[in-house]
């Protein structure tokens, strides 16, 4: 005798068996039960030949032995019948019902094989199992089991108050515990038996016939189809069992979710119990799920069951109505982790890939606002942290500035002043302020929108070292630009981080920027500082009158050339396209948009380089709750220091005197001198002329002077980047003389490194921040963005959004070249997917 883990009696009931049904199912009850012994080695051949022993039938020839609950058809079958004793050693011995069905052969003839043995109920609780195979129902298109039930042998099952203990690896549909009849010997079952879905007036299982393709039952309790293509069990957990059932979506293996192909809907909801349907019910499709909590043993029970779908509903719709956003928000959350300025169109590609089904772009946006949520806190709540942050950044940090404004809350005509609307936020660190003072002398400001749940924009002040390294220097949340934001950005700059006479500001032509830099009382007038027009918006406005990107080209070449002959070089060529061109252009000033005329205040800089700062140091920020942006900034900064100031410092260490972006320039410039012909005219001076013996570019004037002591050149070179051009260079190899003298103290890297020497402050902990005892911040819900149809854009799109003409096309979906948007394999392969 083989020992109790390796063999077991069971107690087979035969055709005689009596059945009676109950509030809980159907029971079999016989008192004179077949008593048989199985083990490891039995074979199926074997128990079937043991049941027709001790039926007196050996040497009969039957046709199937089948049992009224699920059916065991093959040497796995057993197998899985091995699994559930070990899972349930409570159940002492297992009971099966047999019964003998006669079929006509295709000669015409009784043929009594006997072929198949099915499983009943345990005797205390074990559940009904279901056959790995099914060769009498066999389809012809082969059937997958649903993924909620393809888990490994070796792993337990659930033991969860209020779940559903899952059978491990019933791969190919066998049911869980819990599903079919009640169990024998528990007539006293409280639960109650709810109306009847399907017909359950039979005794016996019907023949597979047309109905019951695909493992359907013509009863809706005694036979379960061998695999649940809607039922998610995975997702029953307790929280289930207090009234809240989670929907029938699919699992795989490794436990990711995943959804069915058939979509389906809530009839009846509550503690006790589920009812779903399909969508398609009454319409030609009469798929229906009951499930009732078994408040005993504290799992979900499924109590009906109609199907498989008969509906066509995969070919009406990609979409799903299970695939909602919460779904979406628990697949992308970590690539939002990763990455919180992903693309909408990105996590859209994804999620229709993984399910099989393309979501709406509005609920995938909802998703991804979700999962900012749950990663960076609450959109409002967010509000209510800002107080509290200025507070713990000026004790982390002294010298930090932190400007708050807020607007009254009124209710019913009243303030109320436990209350206060955020209006706006400025800020800034003491290394920004200390690093502006090692920069060169310009700045540039550009706003940029938030992408979040609530408007607004956020504006930024942009420093640049010596060594091309873009910095931001000053923060401000603002509702929008107008001119009140920008006085209150700008006042609050121009006193606490850019107070040097002389400074450079690059900006857009906006309005509001004019207004405040032109406010008698802002400090931002020359001689103390001077405007300057980002060429980008200039030549983004001039295509809006005249369209062509060639005459685009020209106006910018125009803008760059750093002397006048170049310029008018240049803007001679685009009088000749049209005069309105020159027209158009004449009415702003020269000296706020071309180089020529900016007197070498520019370094070079003819943009606010507000993406690359966004891009590079900032990415993702915008896409965050308030709160959690005005810390990214800390952090983003504080690594940012860390990493410039040891490359800096590297570079020092190994002897070098200038960033190594002079370096590159200068050398490009030496390669260049070696063809120049140098006349010295004033020795006391250093003035010279040198001569161009190859021509070096498209515009050229054959011979320059070059003023070593002016540190000036014709080529214009020298008088806007600050540092000797080629010609200066040669001047420089005919005198013997040392071009670093001639070069700008910006450049130096000692210059560079100490722009990053002070750093930041690791941060107090939150939980020691000091205590804030003013109103409440809550966000103002004016800004609340559209709640419904697709979130609308809130950046006006120019010419400078339009693509390089020579650039290879791309689809708009996966970013891949070599295909259109209509032809994207992404999308031919998830719409194929859920309609297969």
């Amino acid at each position: 005798m083989a020992s109790e883990e390796e063999s077991f009696a069971v107690l087979v009931h035969h055709r005689g068996s009596i059945k009676r049904k109950t509030r809980s199912g159907v029971k079999f009850t016989n008192k004179n039960p077949l008593y048989i012994v199985v083990n490891r080695t039995t074979s199926y051949d074997d128990l079937v030949r043991s049941v027709l022993m001790k039926l007196g039938l050996e040497g009969a020839k039957r046709d199937t032995v089948k049992y009224d609950c699920l059916t065991i058809g093959s040497d796995e079958d057993l197998q899985v019948m091995f699994l559930c004793r070990r899972q349930f050693p409570e159940v002492r011995t297992p009971e099966l019902l047999a019964k003998l069905v006669d079929v006509v052969s295709s000669s015409g003839g009784s043929n009594r094989n006997t072929t198949n043995v099915a499983t009943a109920a345990g005797s205390s609780s074990m559940a009904a199992v279901a056959s790995s195979s099914v060769p009498v129902y066999e389809p012809a298109a082969q059937l997958v089991a649903s993924p909620s039930f393809a888990v490994d042998l070796n792993d337990g099952v659930r033991d969860e108050v209020g779940s559903f203990d899952v059978l491990p690896n019933a791969l190919h549909g066998v049911p869980p515990v819990g599903v079919g009849d009640g169990e024998l010997g528990d007539p006293d079952e409280d639960d109650v038996e709810p109306e009847t879905i399907d017909d359950d007036s039979g005794d016996e299982v019907v023949a597979a016939g047309p109905a019951l393709a695909g493992g359907g039952s013509s009863s809706g309790t005694q036979q379960y189809p061998p695999y649940f293509s809607s039922l998610d069990l995975d997702t029953m957990t307790h929280e289930g069992a207090l009234g809240h059932p989670v929907g029938f979506g699919a699992r795989d293996a490794e436990g990711n979710a995943g959804l069915t192909e058939f979509q389906y809907k809530v009839v009846e909801s509550d503690h006790r119990w589920y009812v779903g349907k399909c969508s398609e019910f009454g319409n030609g499709c009469t798929w229906l799920i009951r499930l009732s909590l078994r408040k005993r043993k504290g799992i979900w029970e499924v109590k009906r069951y109609n199907g498989p779908h008969t509906c066509l509903a995969t070919s009406i719709s990609s979409d799903h109505r299970s695939l909602d956003h919460s779904v979406i928000s628990a697949f992308i959350m970590p690539m939002v982790r990763a990455d919180a300025s992903v693309s909408i169109k990105v996590l859209l590609n994804a999620t229709a890939a993984h399910f099989g089904f393309r979501p709406t772009y509005r609920r995938v946006w909802m998703a991804k606002q979700k999962a900012v949520g749950l990663i960076y806190g609450d959109w409002d709540e967010s509000y209510s942290e800002i107080p509290r942050w200025v507070l713990g950044v000026q004790l982390t940090m002294t010298g930090t500035v932190a400007v708050l404004r807020t607007s009254p809350v009124l209710v019913g005509g009243q303030v109320d002043e436990s209350q206060a609307y955020f209006h706006r936020l400025f800020w800034t660190f003491p290394p920004c302020i200390e690093a502006f003072r090692h920069c060169k002398p310009l700045v540039s400001i550009d706003g940029t929108h938030l992408y979040g749940k609530y408007g607004g924009t956020l504006l930024i002040a942009i420093a640049q070292d010596g060594n091309s390294n873009i910095l931001p220097v000053a923060f401000a949340l603002v509702e929008g630009e107008n001119a009140e934001s920008w006085t209150f950005f700008l006042s609050h700059l121009r006193q606490h981080v850019t107070p040097h006479p002389g400074l450079l500001v690059i900006s857009d032509r906006h309005n509001g920027i004019k207004s405040a830099l032109e406010a008698p009382d802002g400090g931002w007038l020359p001689p103390s500082a001077y405007r300057a027009f980002c060429i980008r918006h200039v030549a983004a406005n001039f295509a809006l009158t005249f369209k062509g990107k060639d005459a685009r080209r020209l106006l910018v070449n125009a803008a760059y050339a750093k002397t006048e002959v170049e310029f008018d070089y240049w803007f001679d060529i685009l009088r000749s396209e049209d005069p309105a061109m020159c027209e158009w252009a004449n009415r702003i000033d020269y000296s706020l948009w071309t180089q020529h005329r900016d007197e070498g205040r520019r370094f070079g800089h003819m943009t606010t380089n507000i993406s690359e700062c966004v891009n590079s140091i900032l990415k993702g920020v915008r896409n965050l709750p308030v709160a959690s942006l005005v810390k990214a900034t800390y952090g983003r900064l504080a690594e940012l220091f860390v990493r410039k100031g040891r490359e800096a410092e590297a570079q020092m260490g190994t002897g070098q005197q200038f960033s190594q972006h002079l370096v590159k320039c200068i050398e490009a410039n030496l390669n260049t001198a070696r063809c120049f012909t140098v006349t010295l005219y004033d020795r006391d001076n250093s003035e010279f002329t040198v001569a161009e013996t190859t021509p070096t570019g498209t515009f050229s004037l054959g011979t320059y002077r070059v003023s070593l002591a002016s540190r000036t050149c014709d080529c214009g070179y020298f008088q806007a980047l600050h540092f000797p051009c080629q010609h200066a260079l040669a001047c420089c190899a005919y005198a013997r003389v040392s071009w670093s003298s001639y070069v700008h103290s910006v450049y130096q890297i000692s210059s560079v490194f100490n722009v990053y020497r002070m750093g930041f402050t690791p941060p107090i902990p939150e939980g020691f921040w000091p205590p804030y005892d003013g109103p409440t911040m809550i966000p103002d819900p004016n800004r609340r963005r559209a709640r419904e149809g697709r979130p609308r854009s809130t950046r006006i799109r120019t010419n400078m959004d339009e693509a390089d003409p020579n650039r290879p096309k791309r689809c708009g979906l996966c970013r891949q070249p070599g295909h259109t948007r209509r032809r994207c394999p992404q999308v031919v392969g998830s719409s194929q997917t859920g309609r297969n």
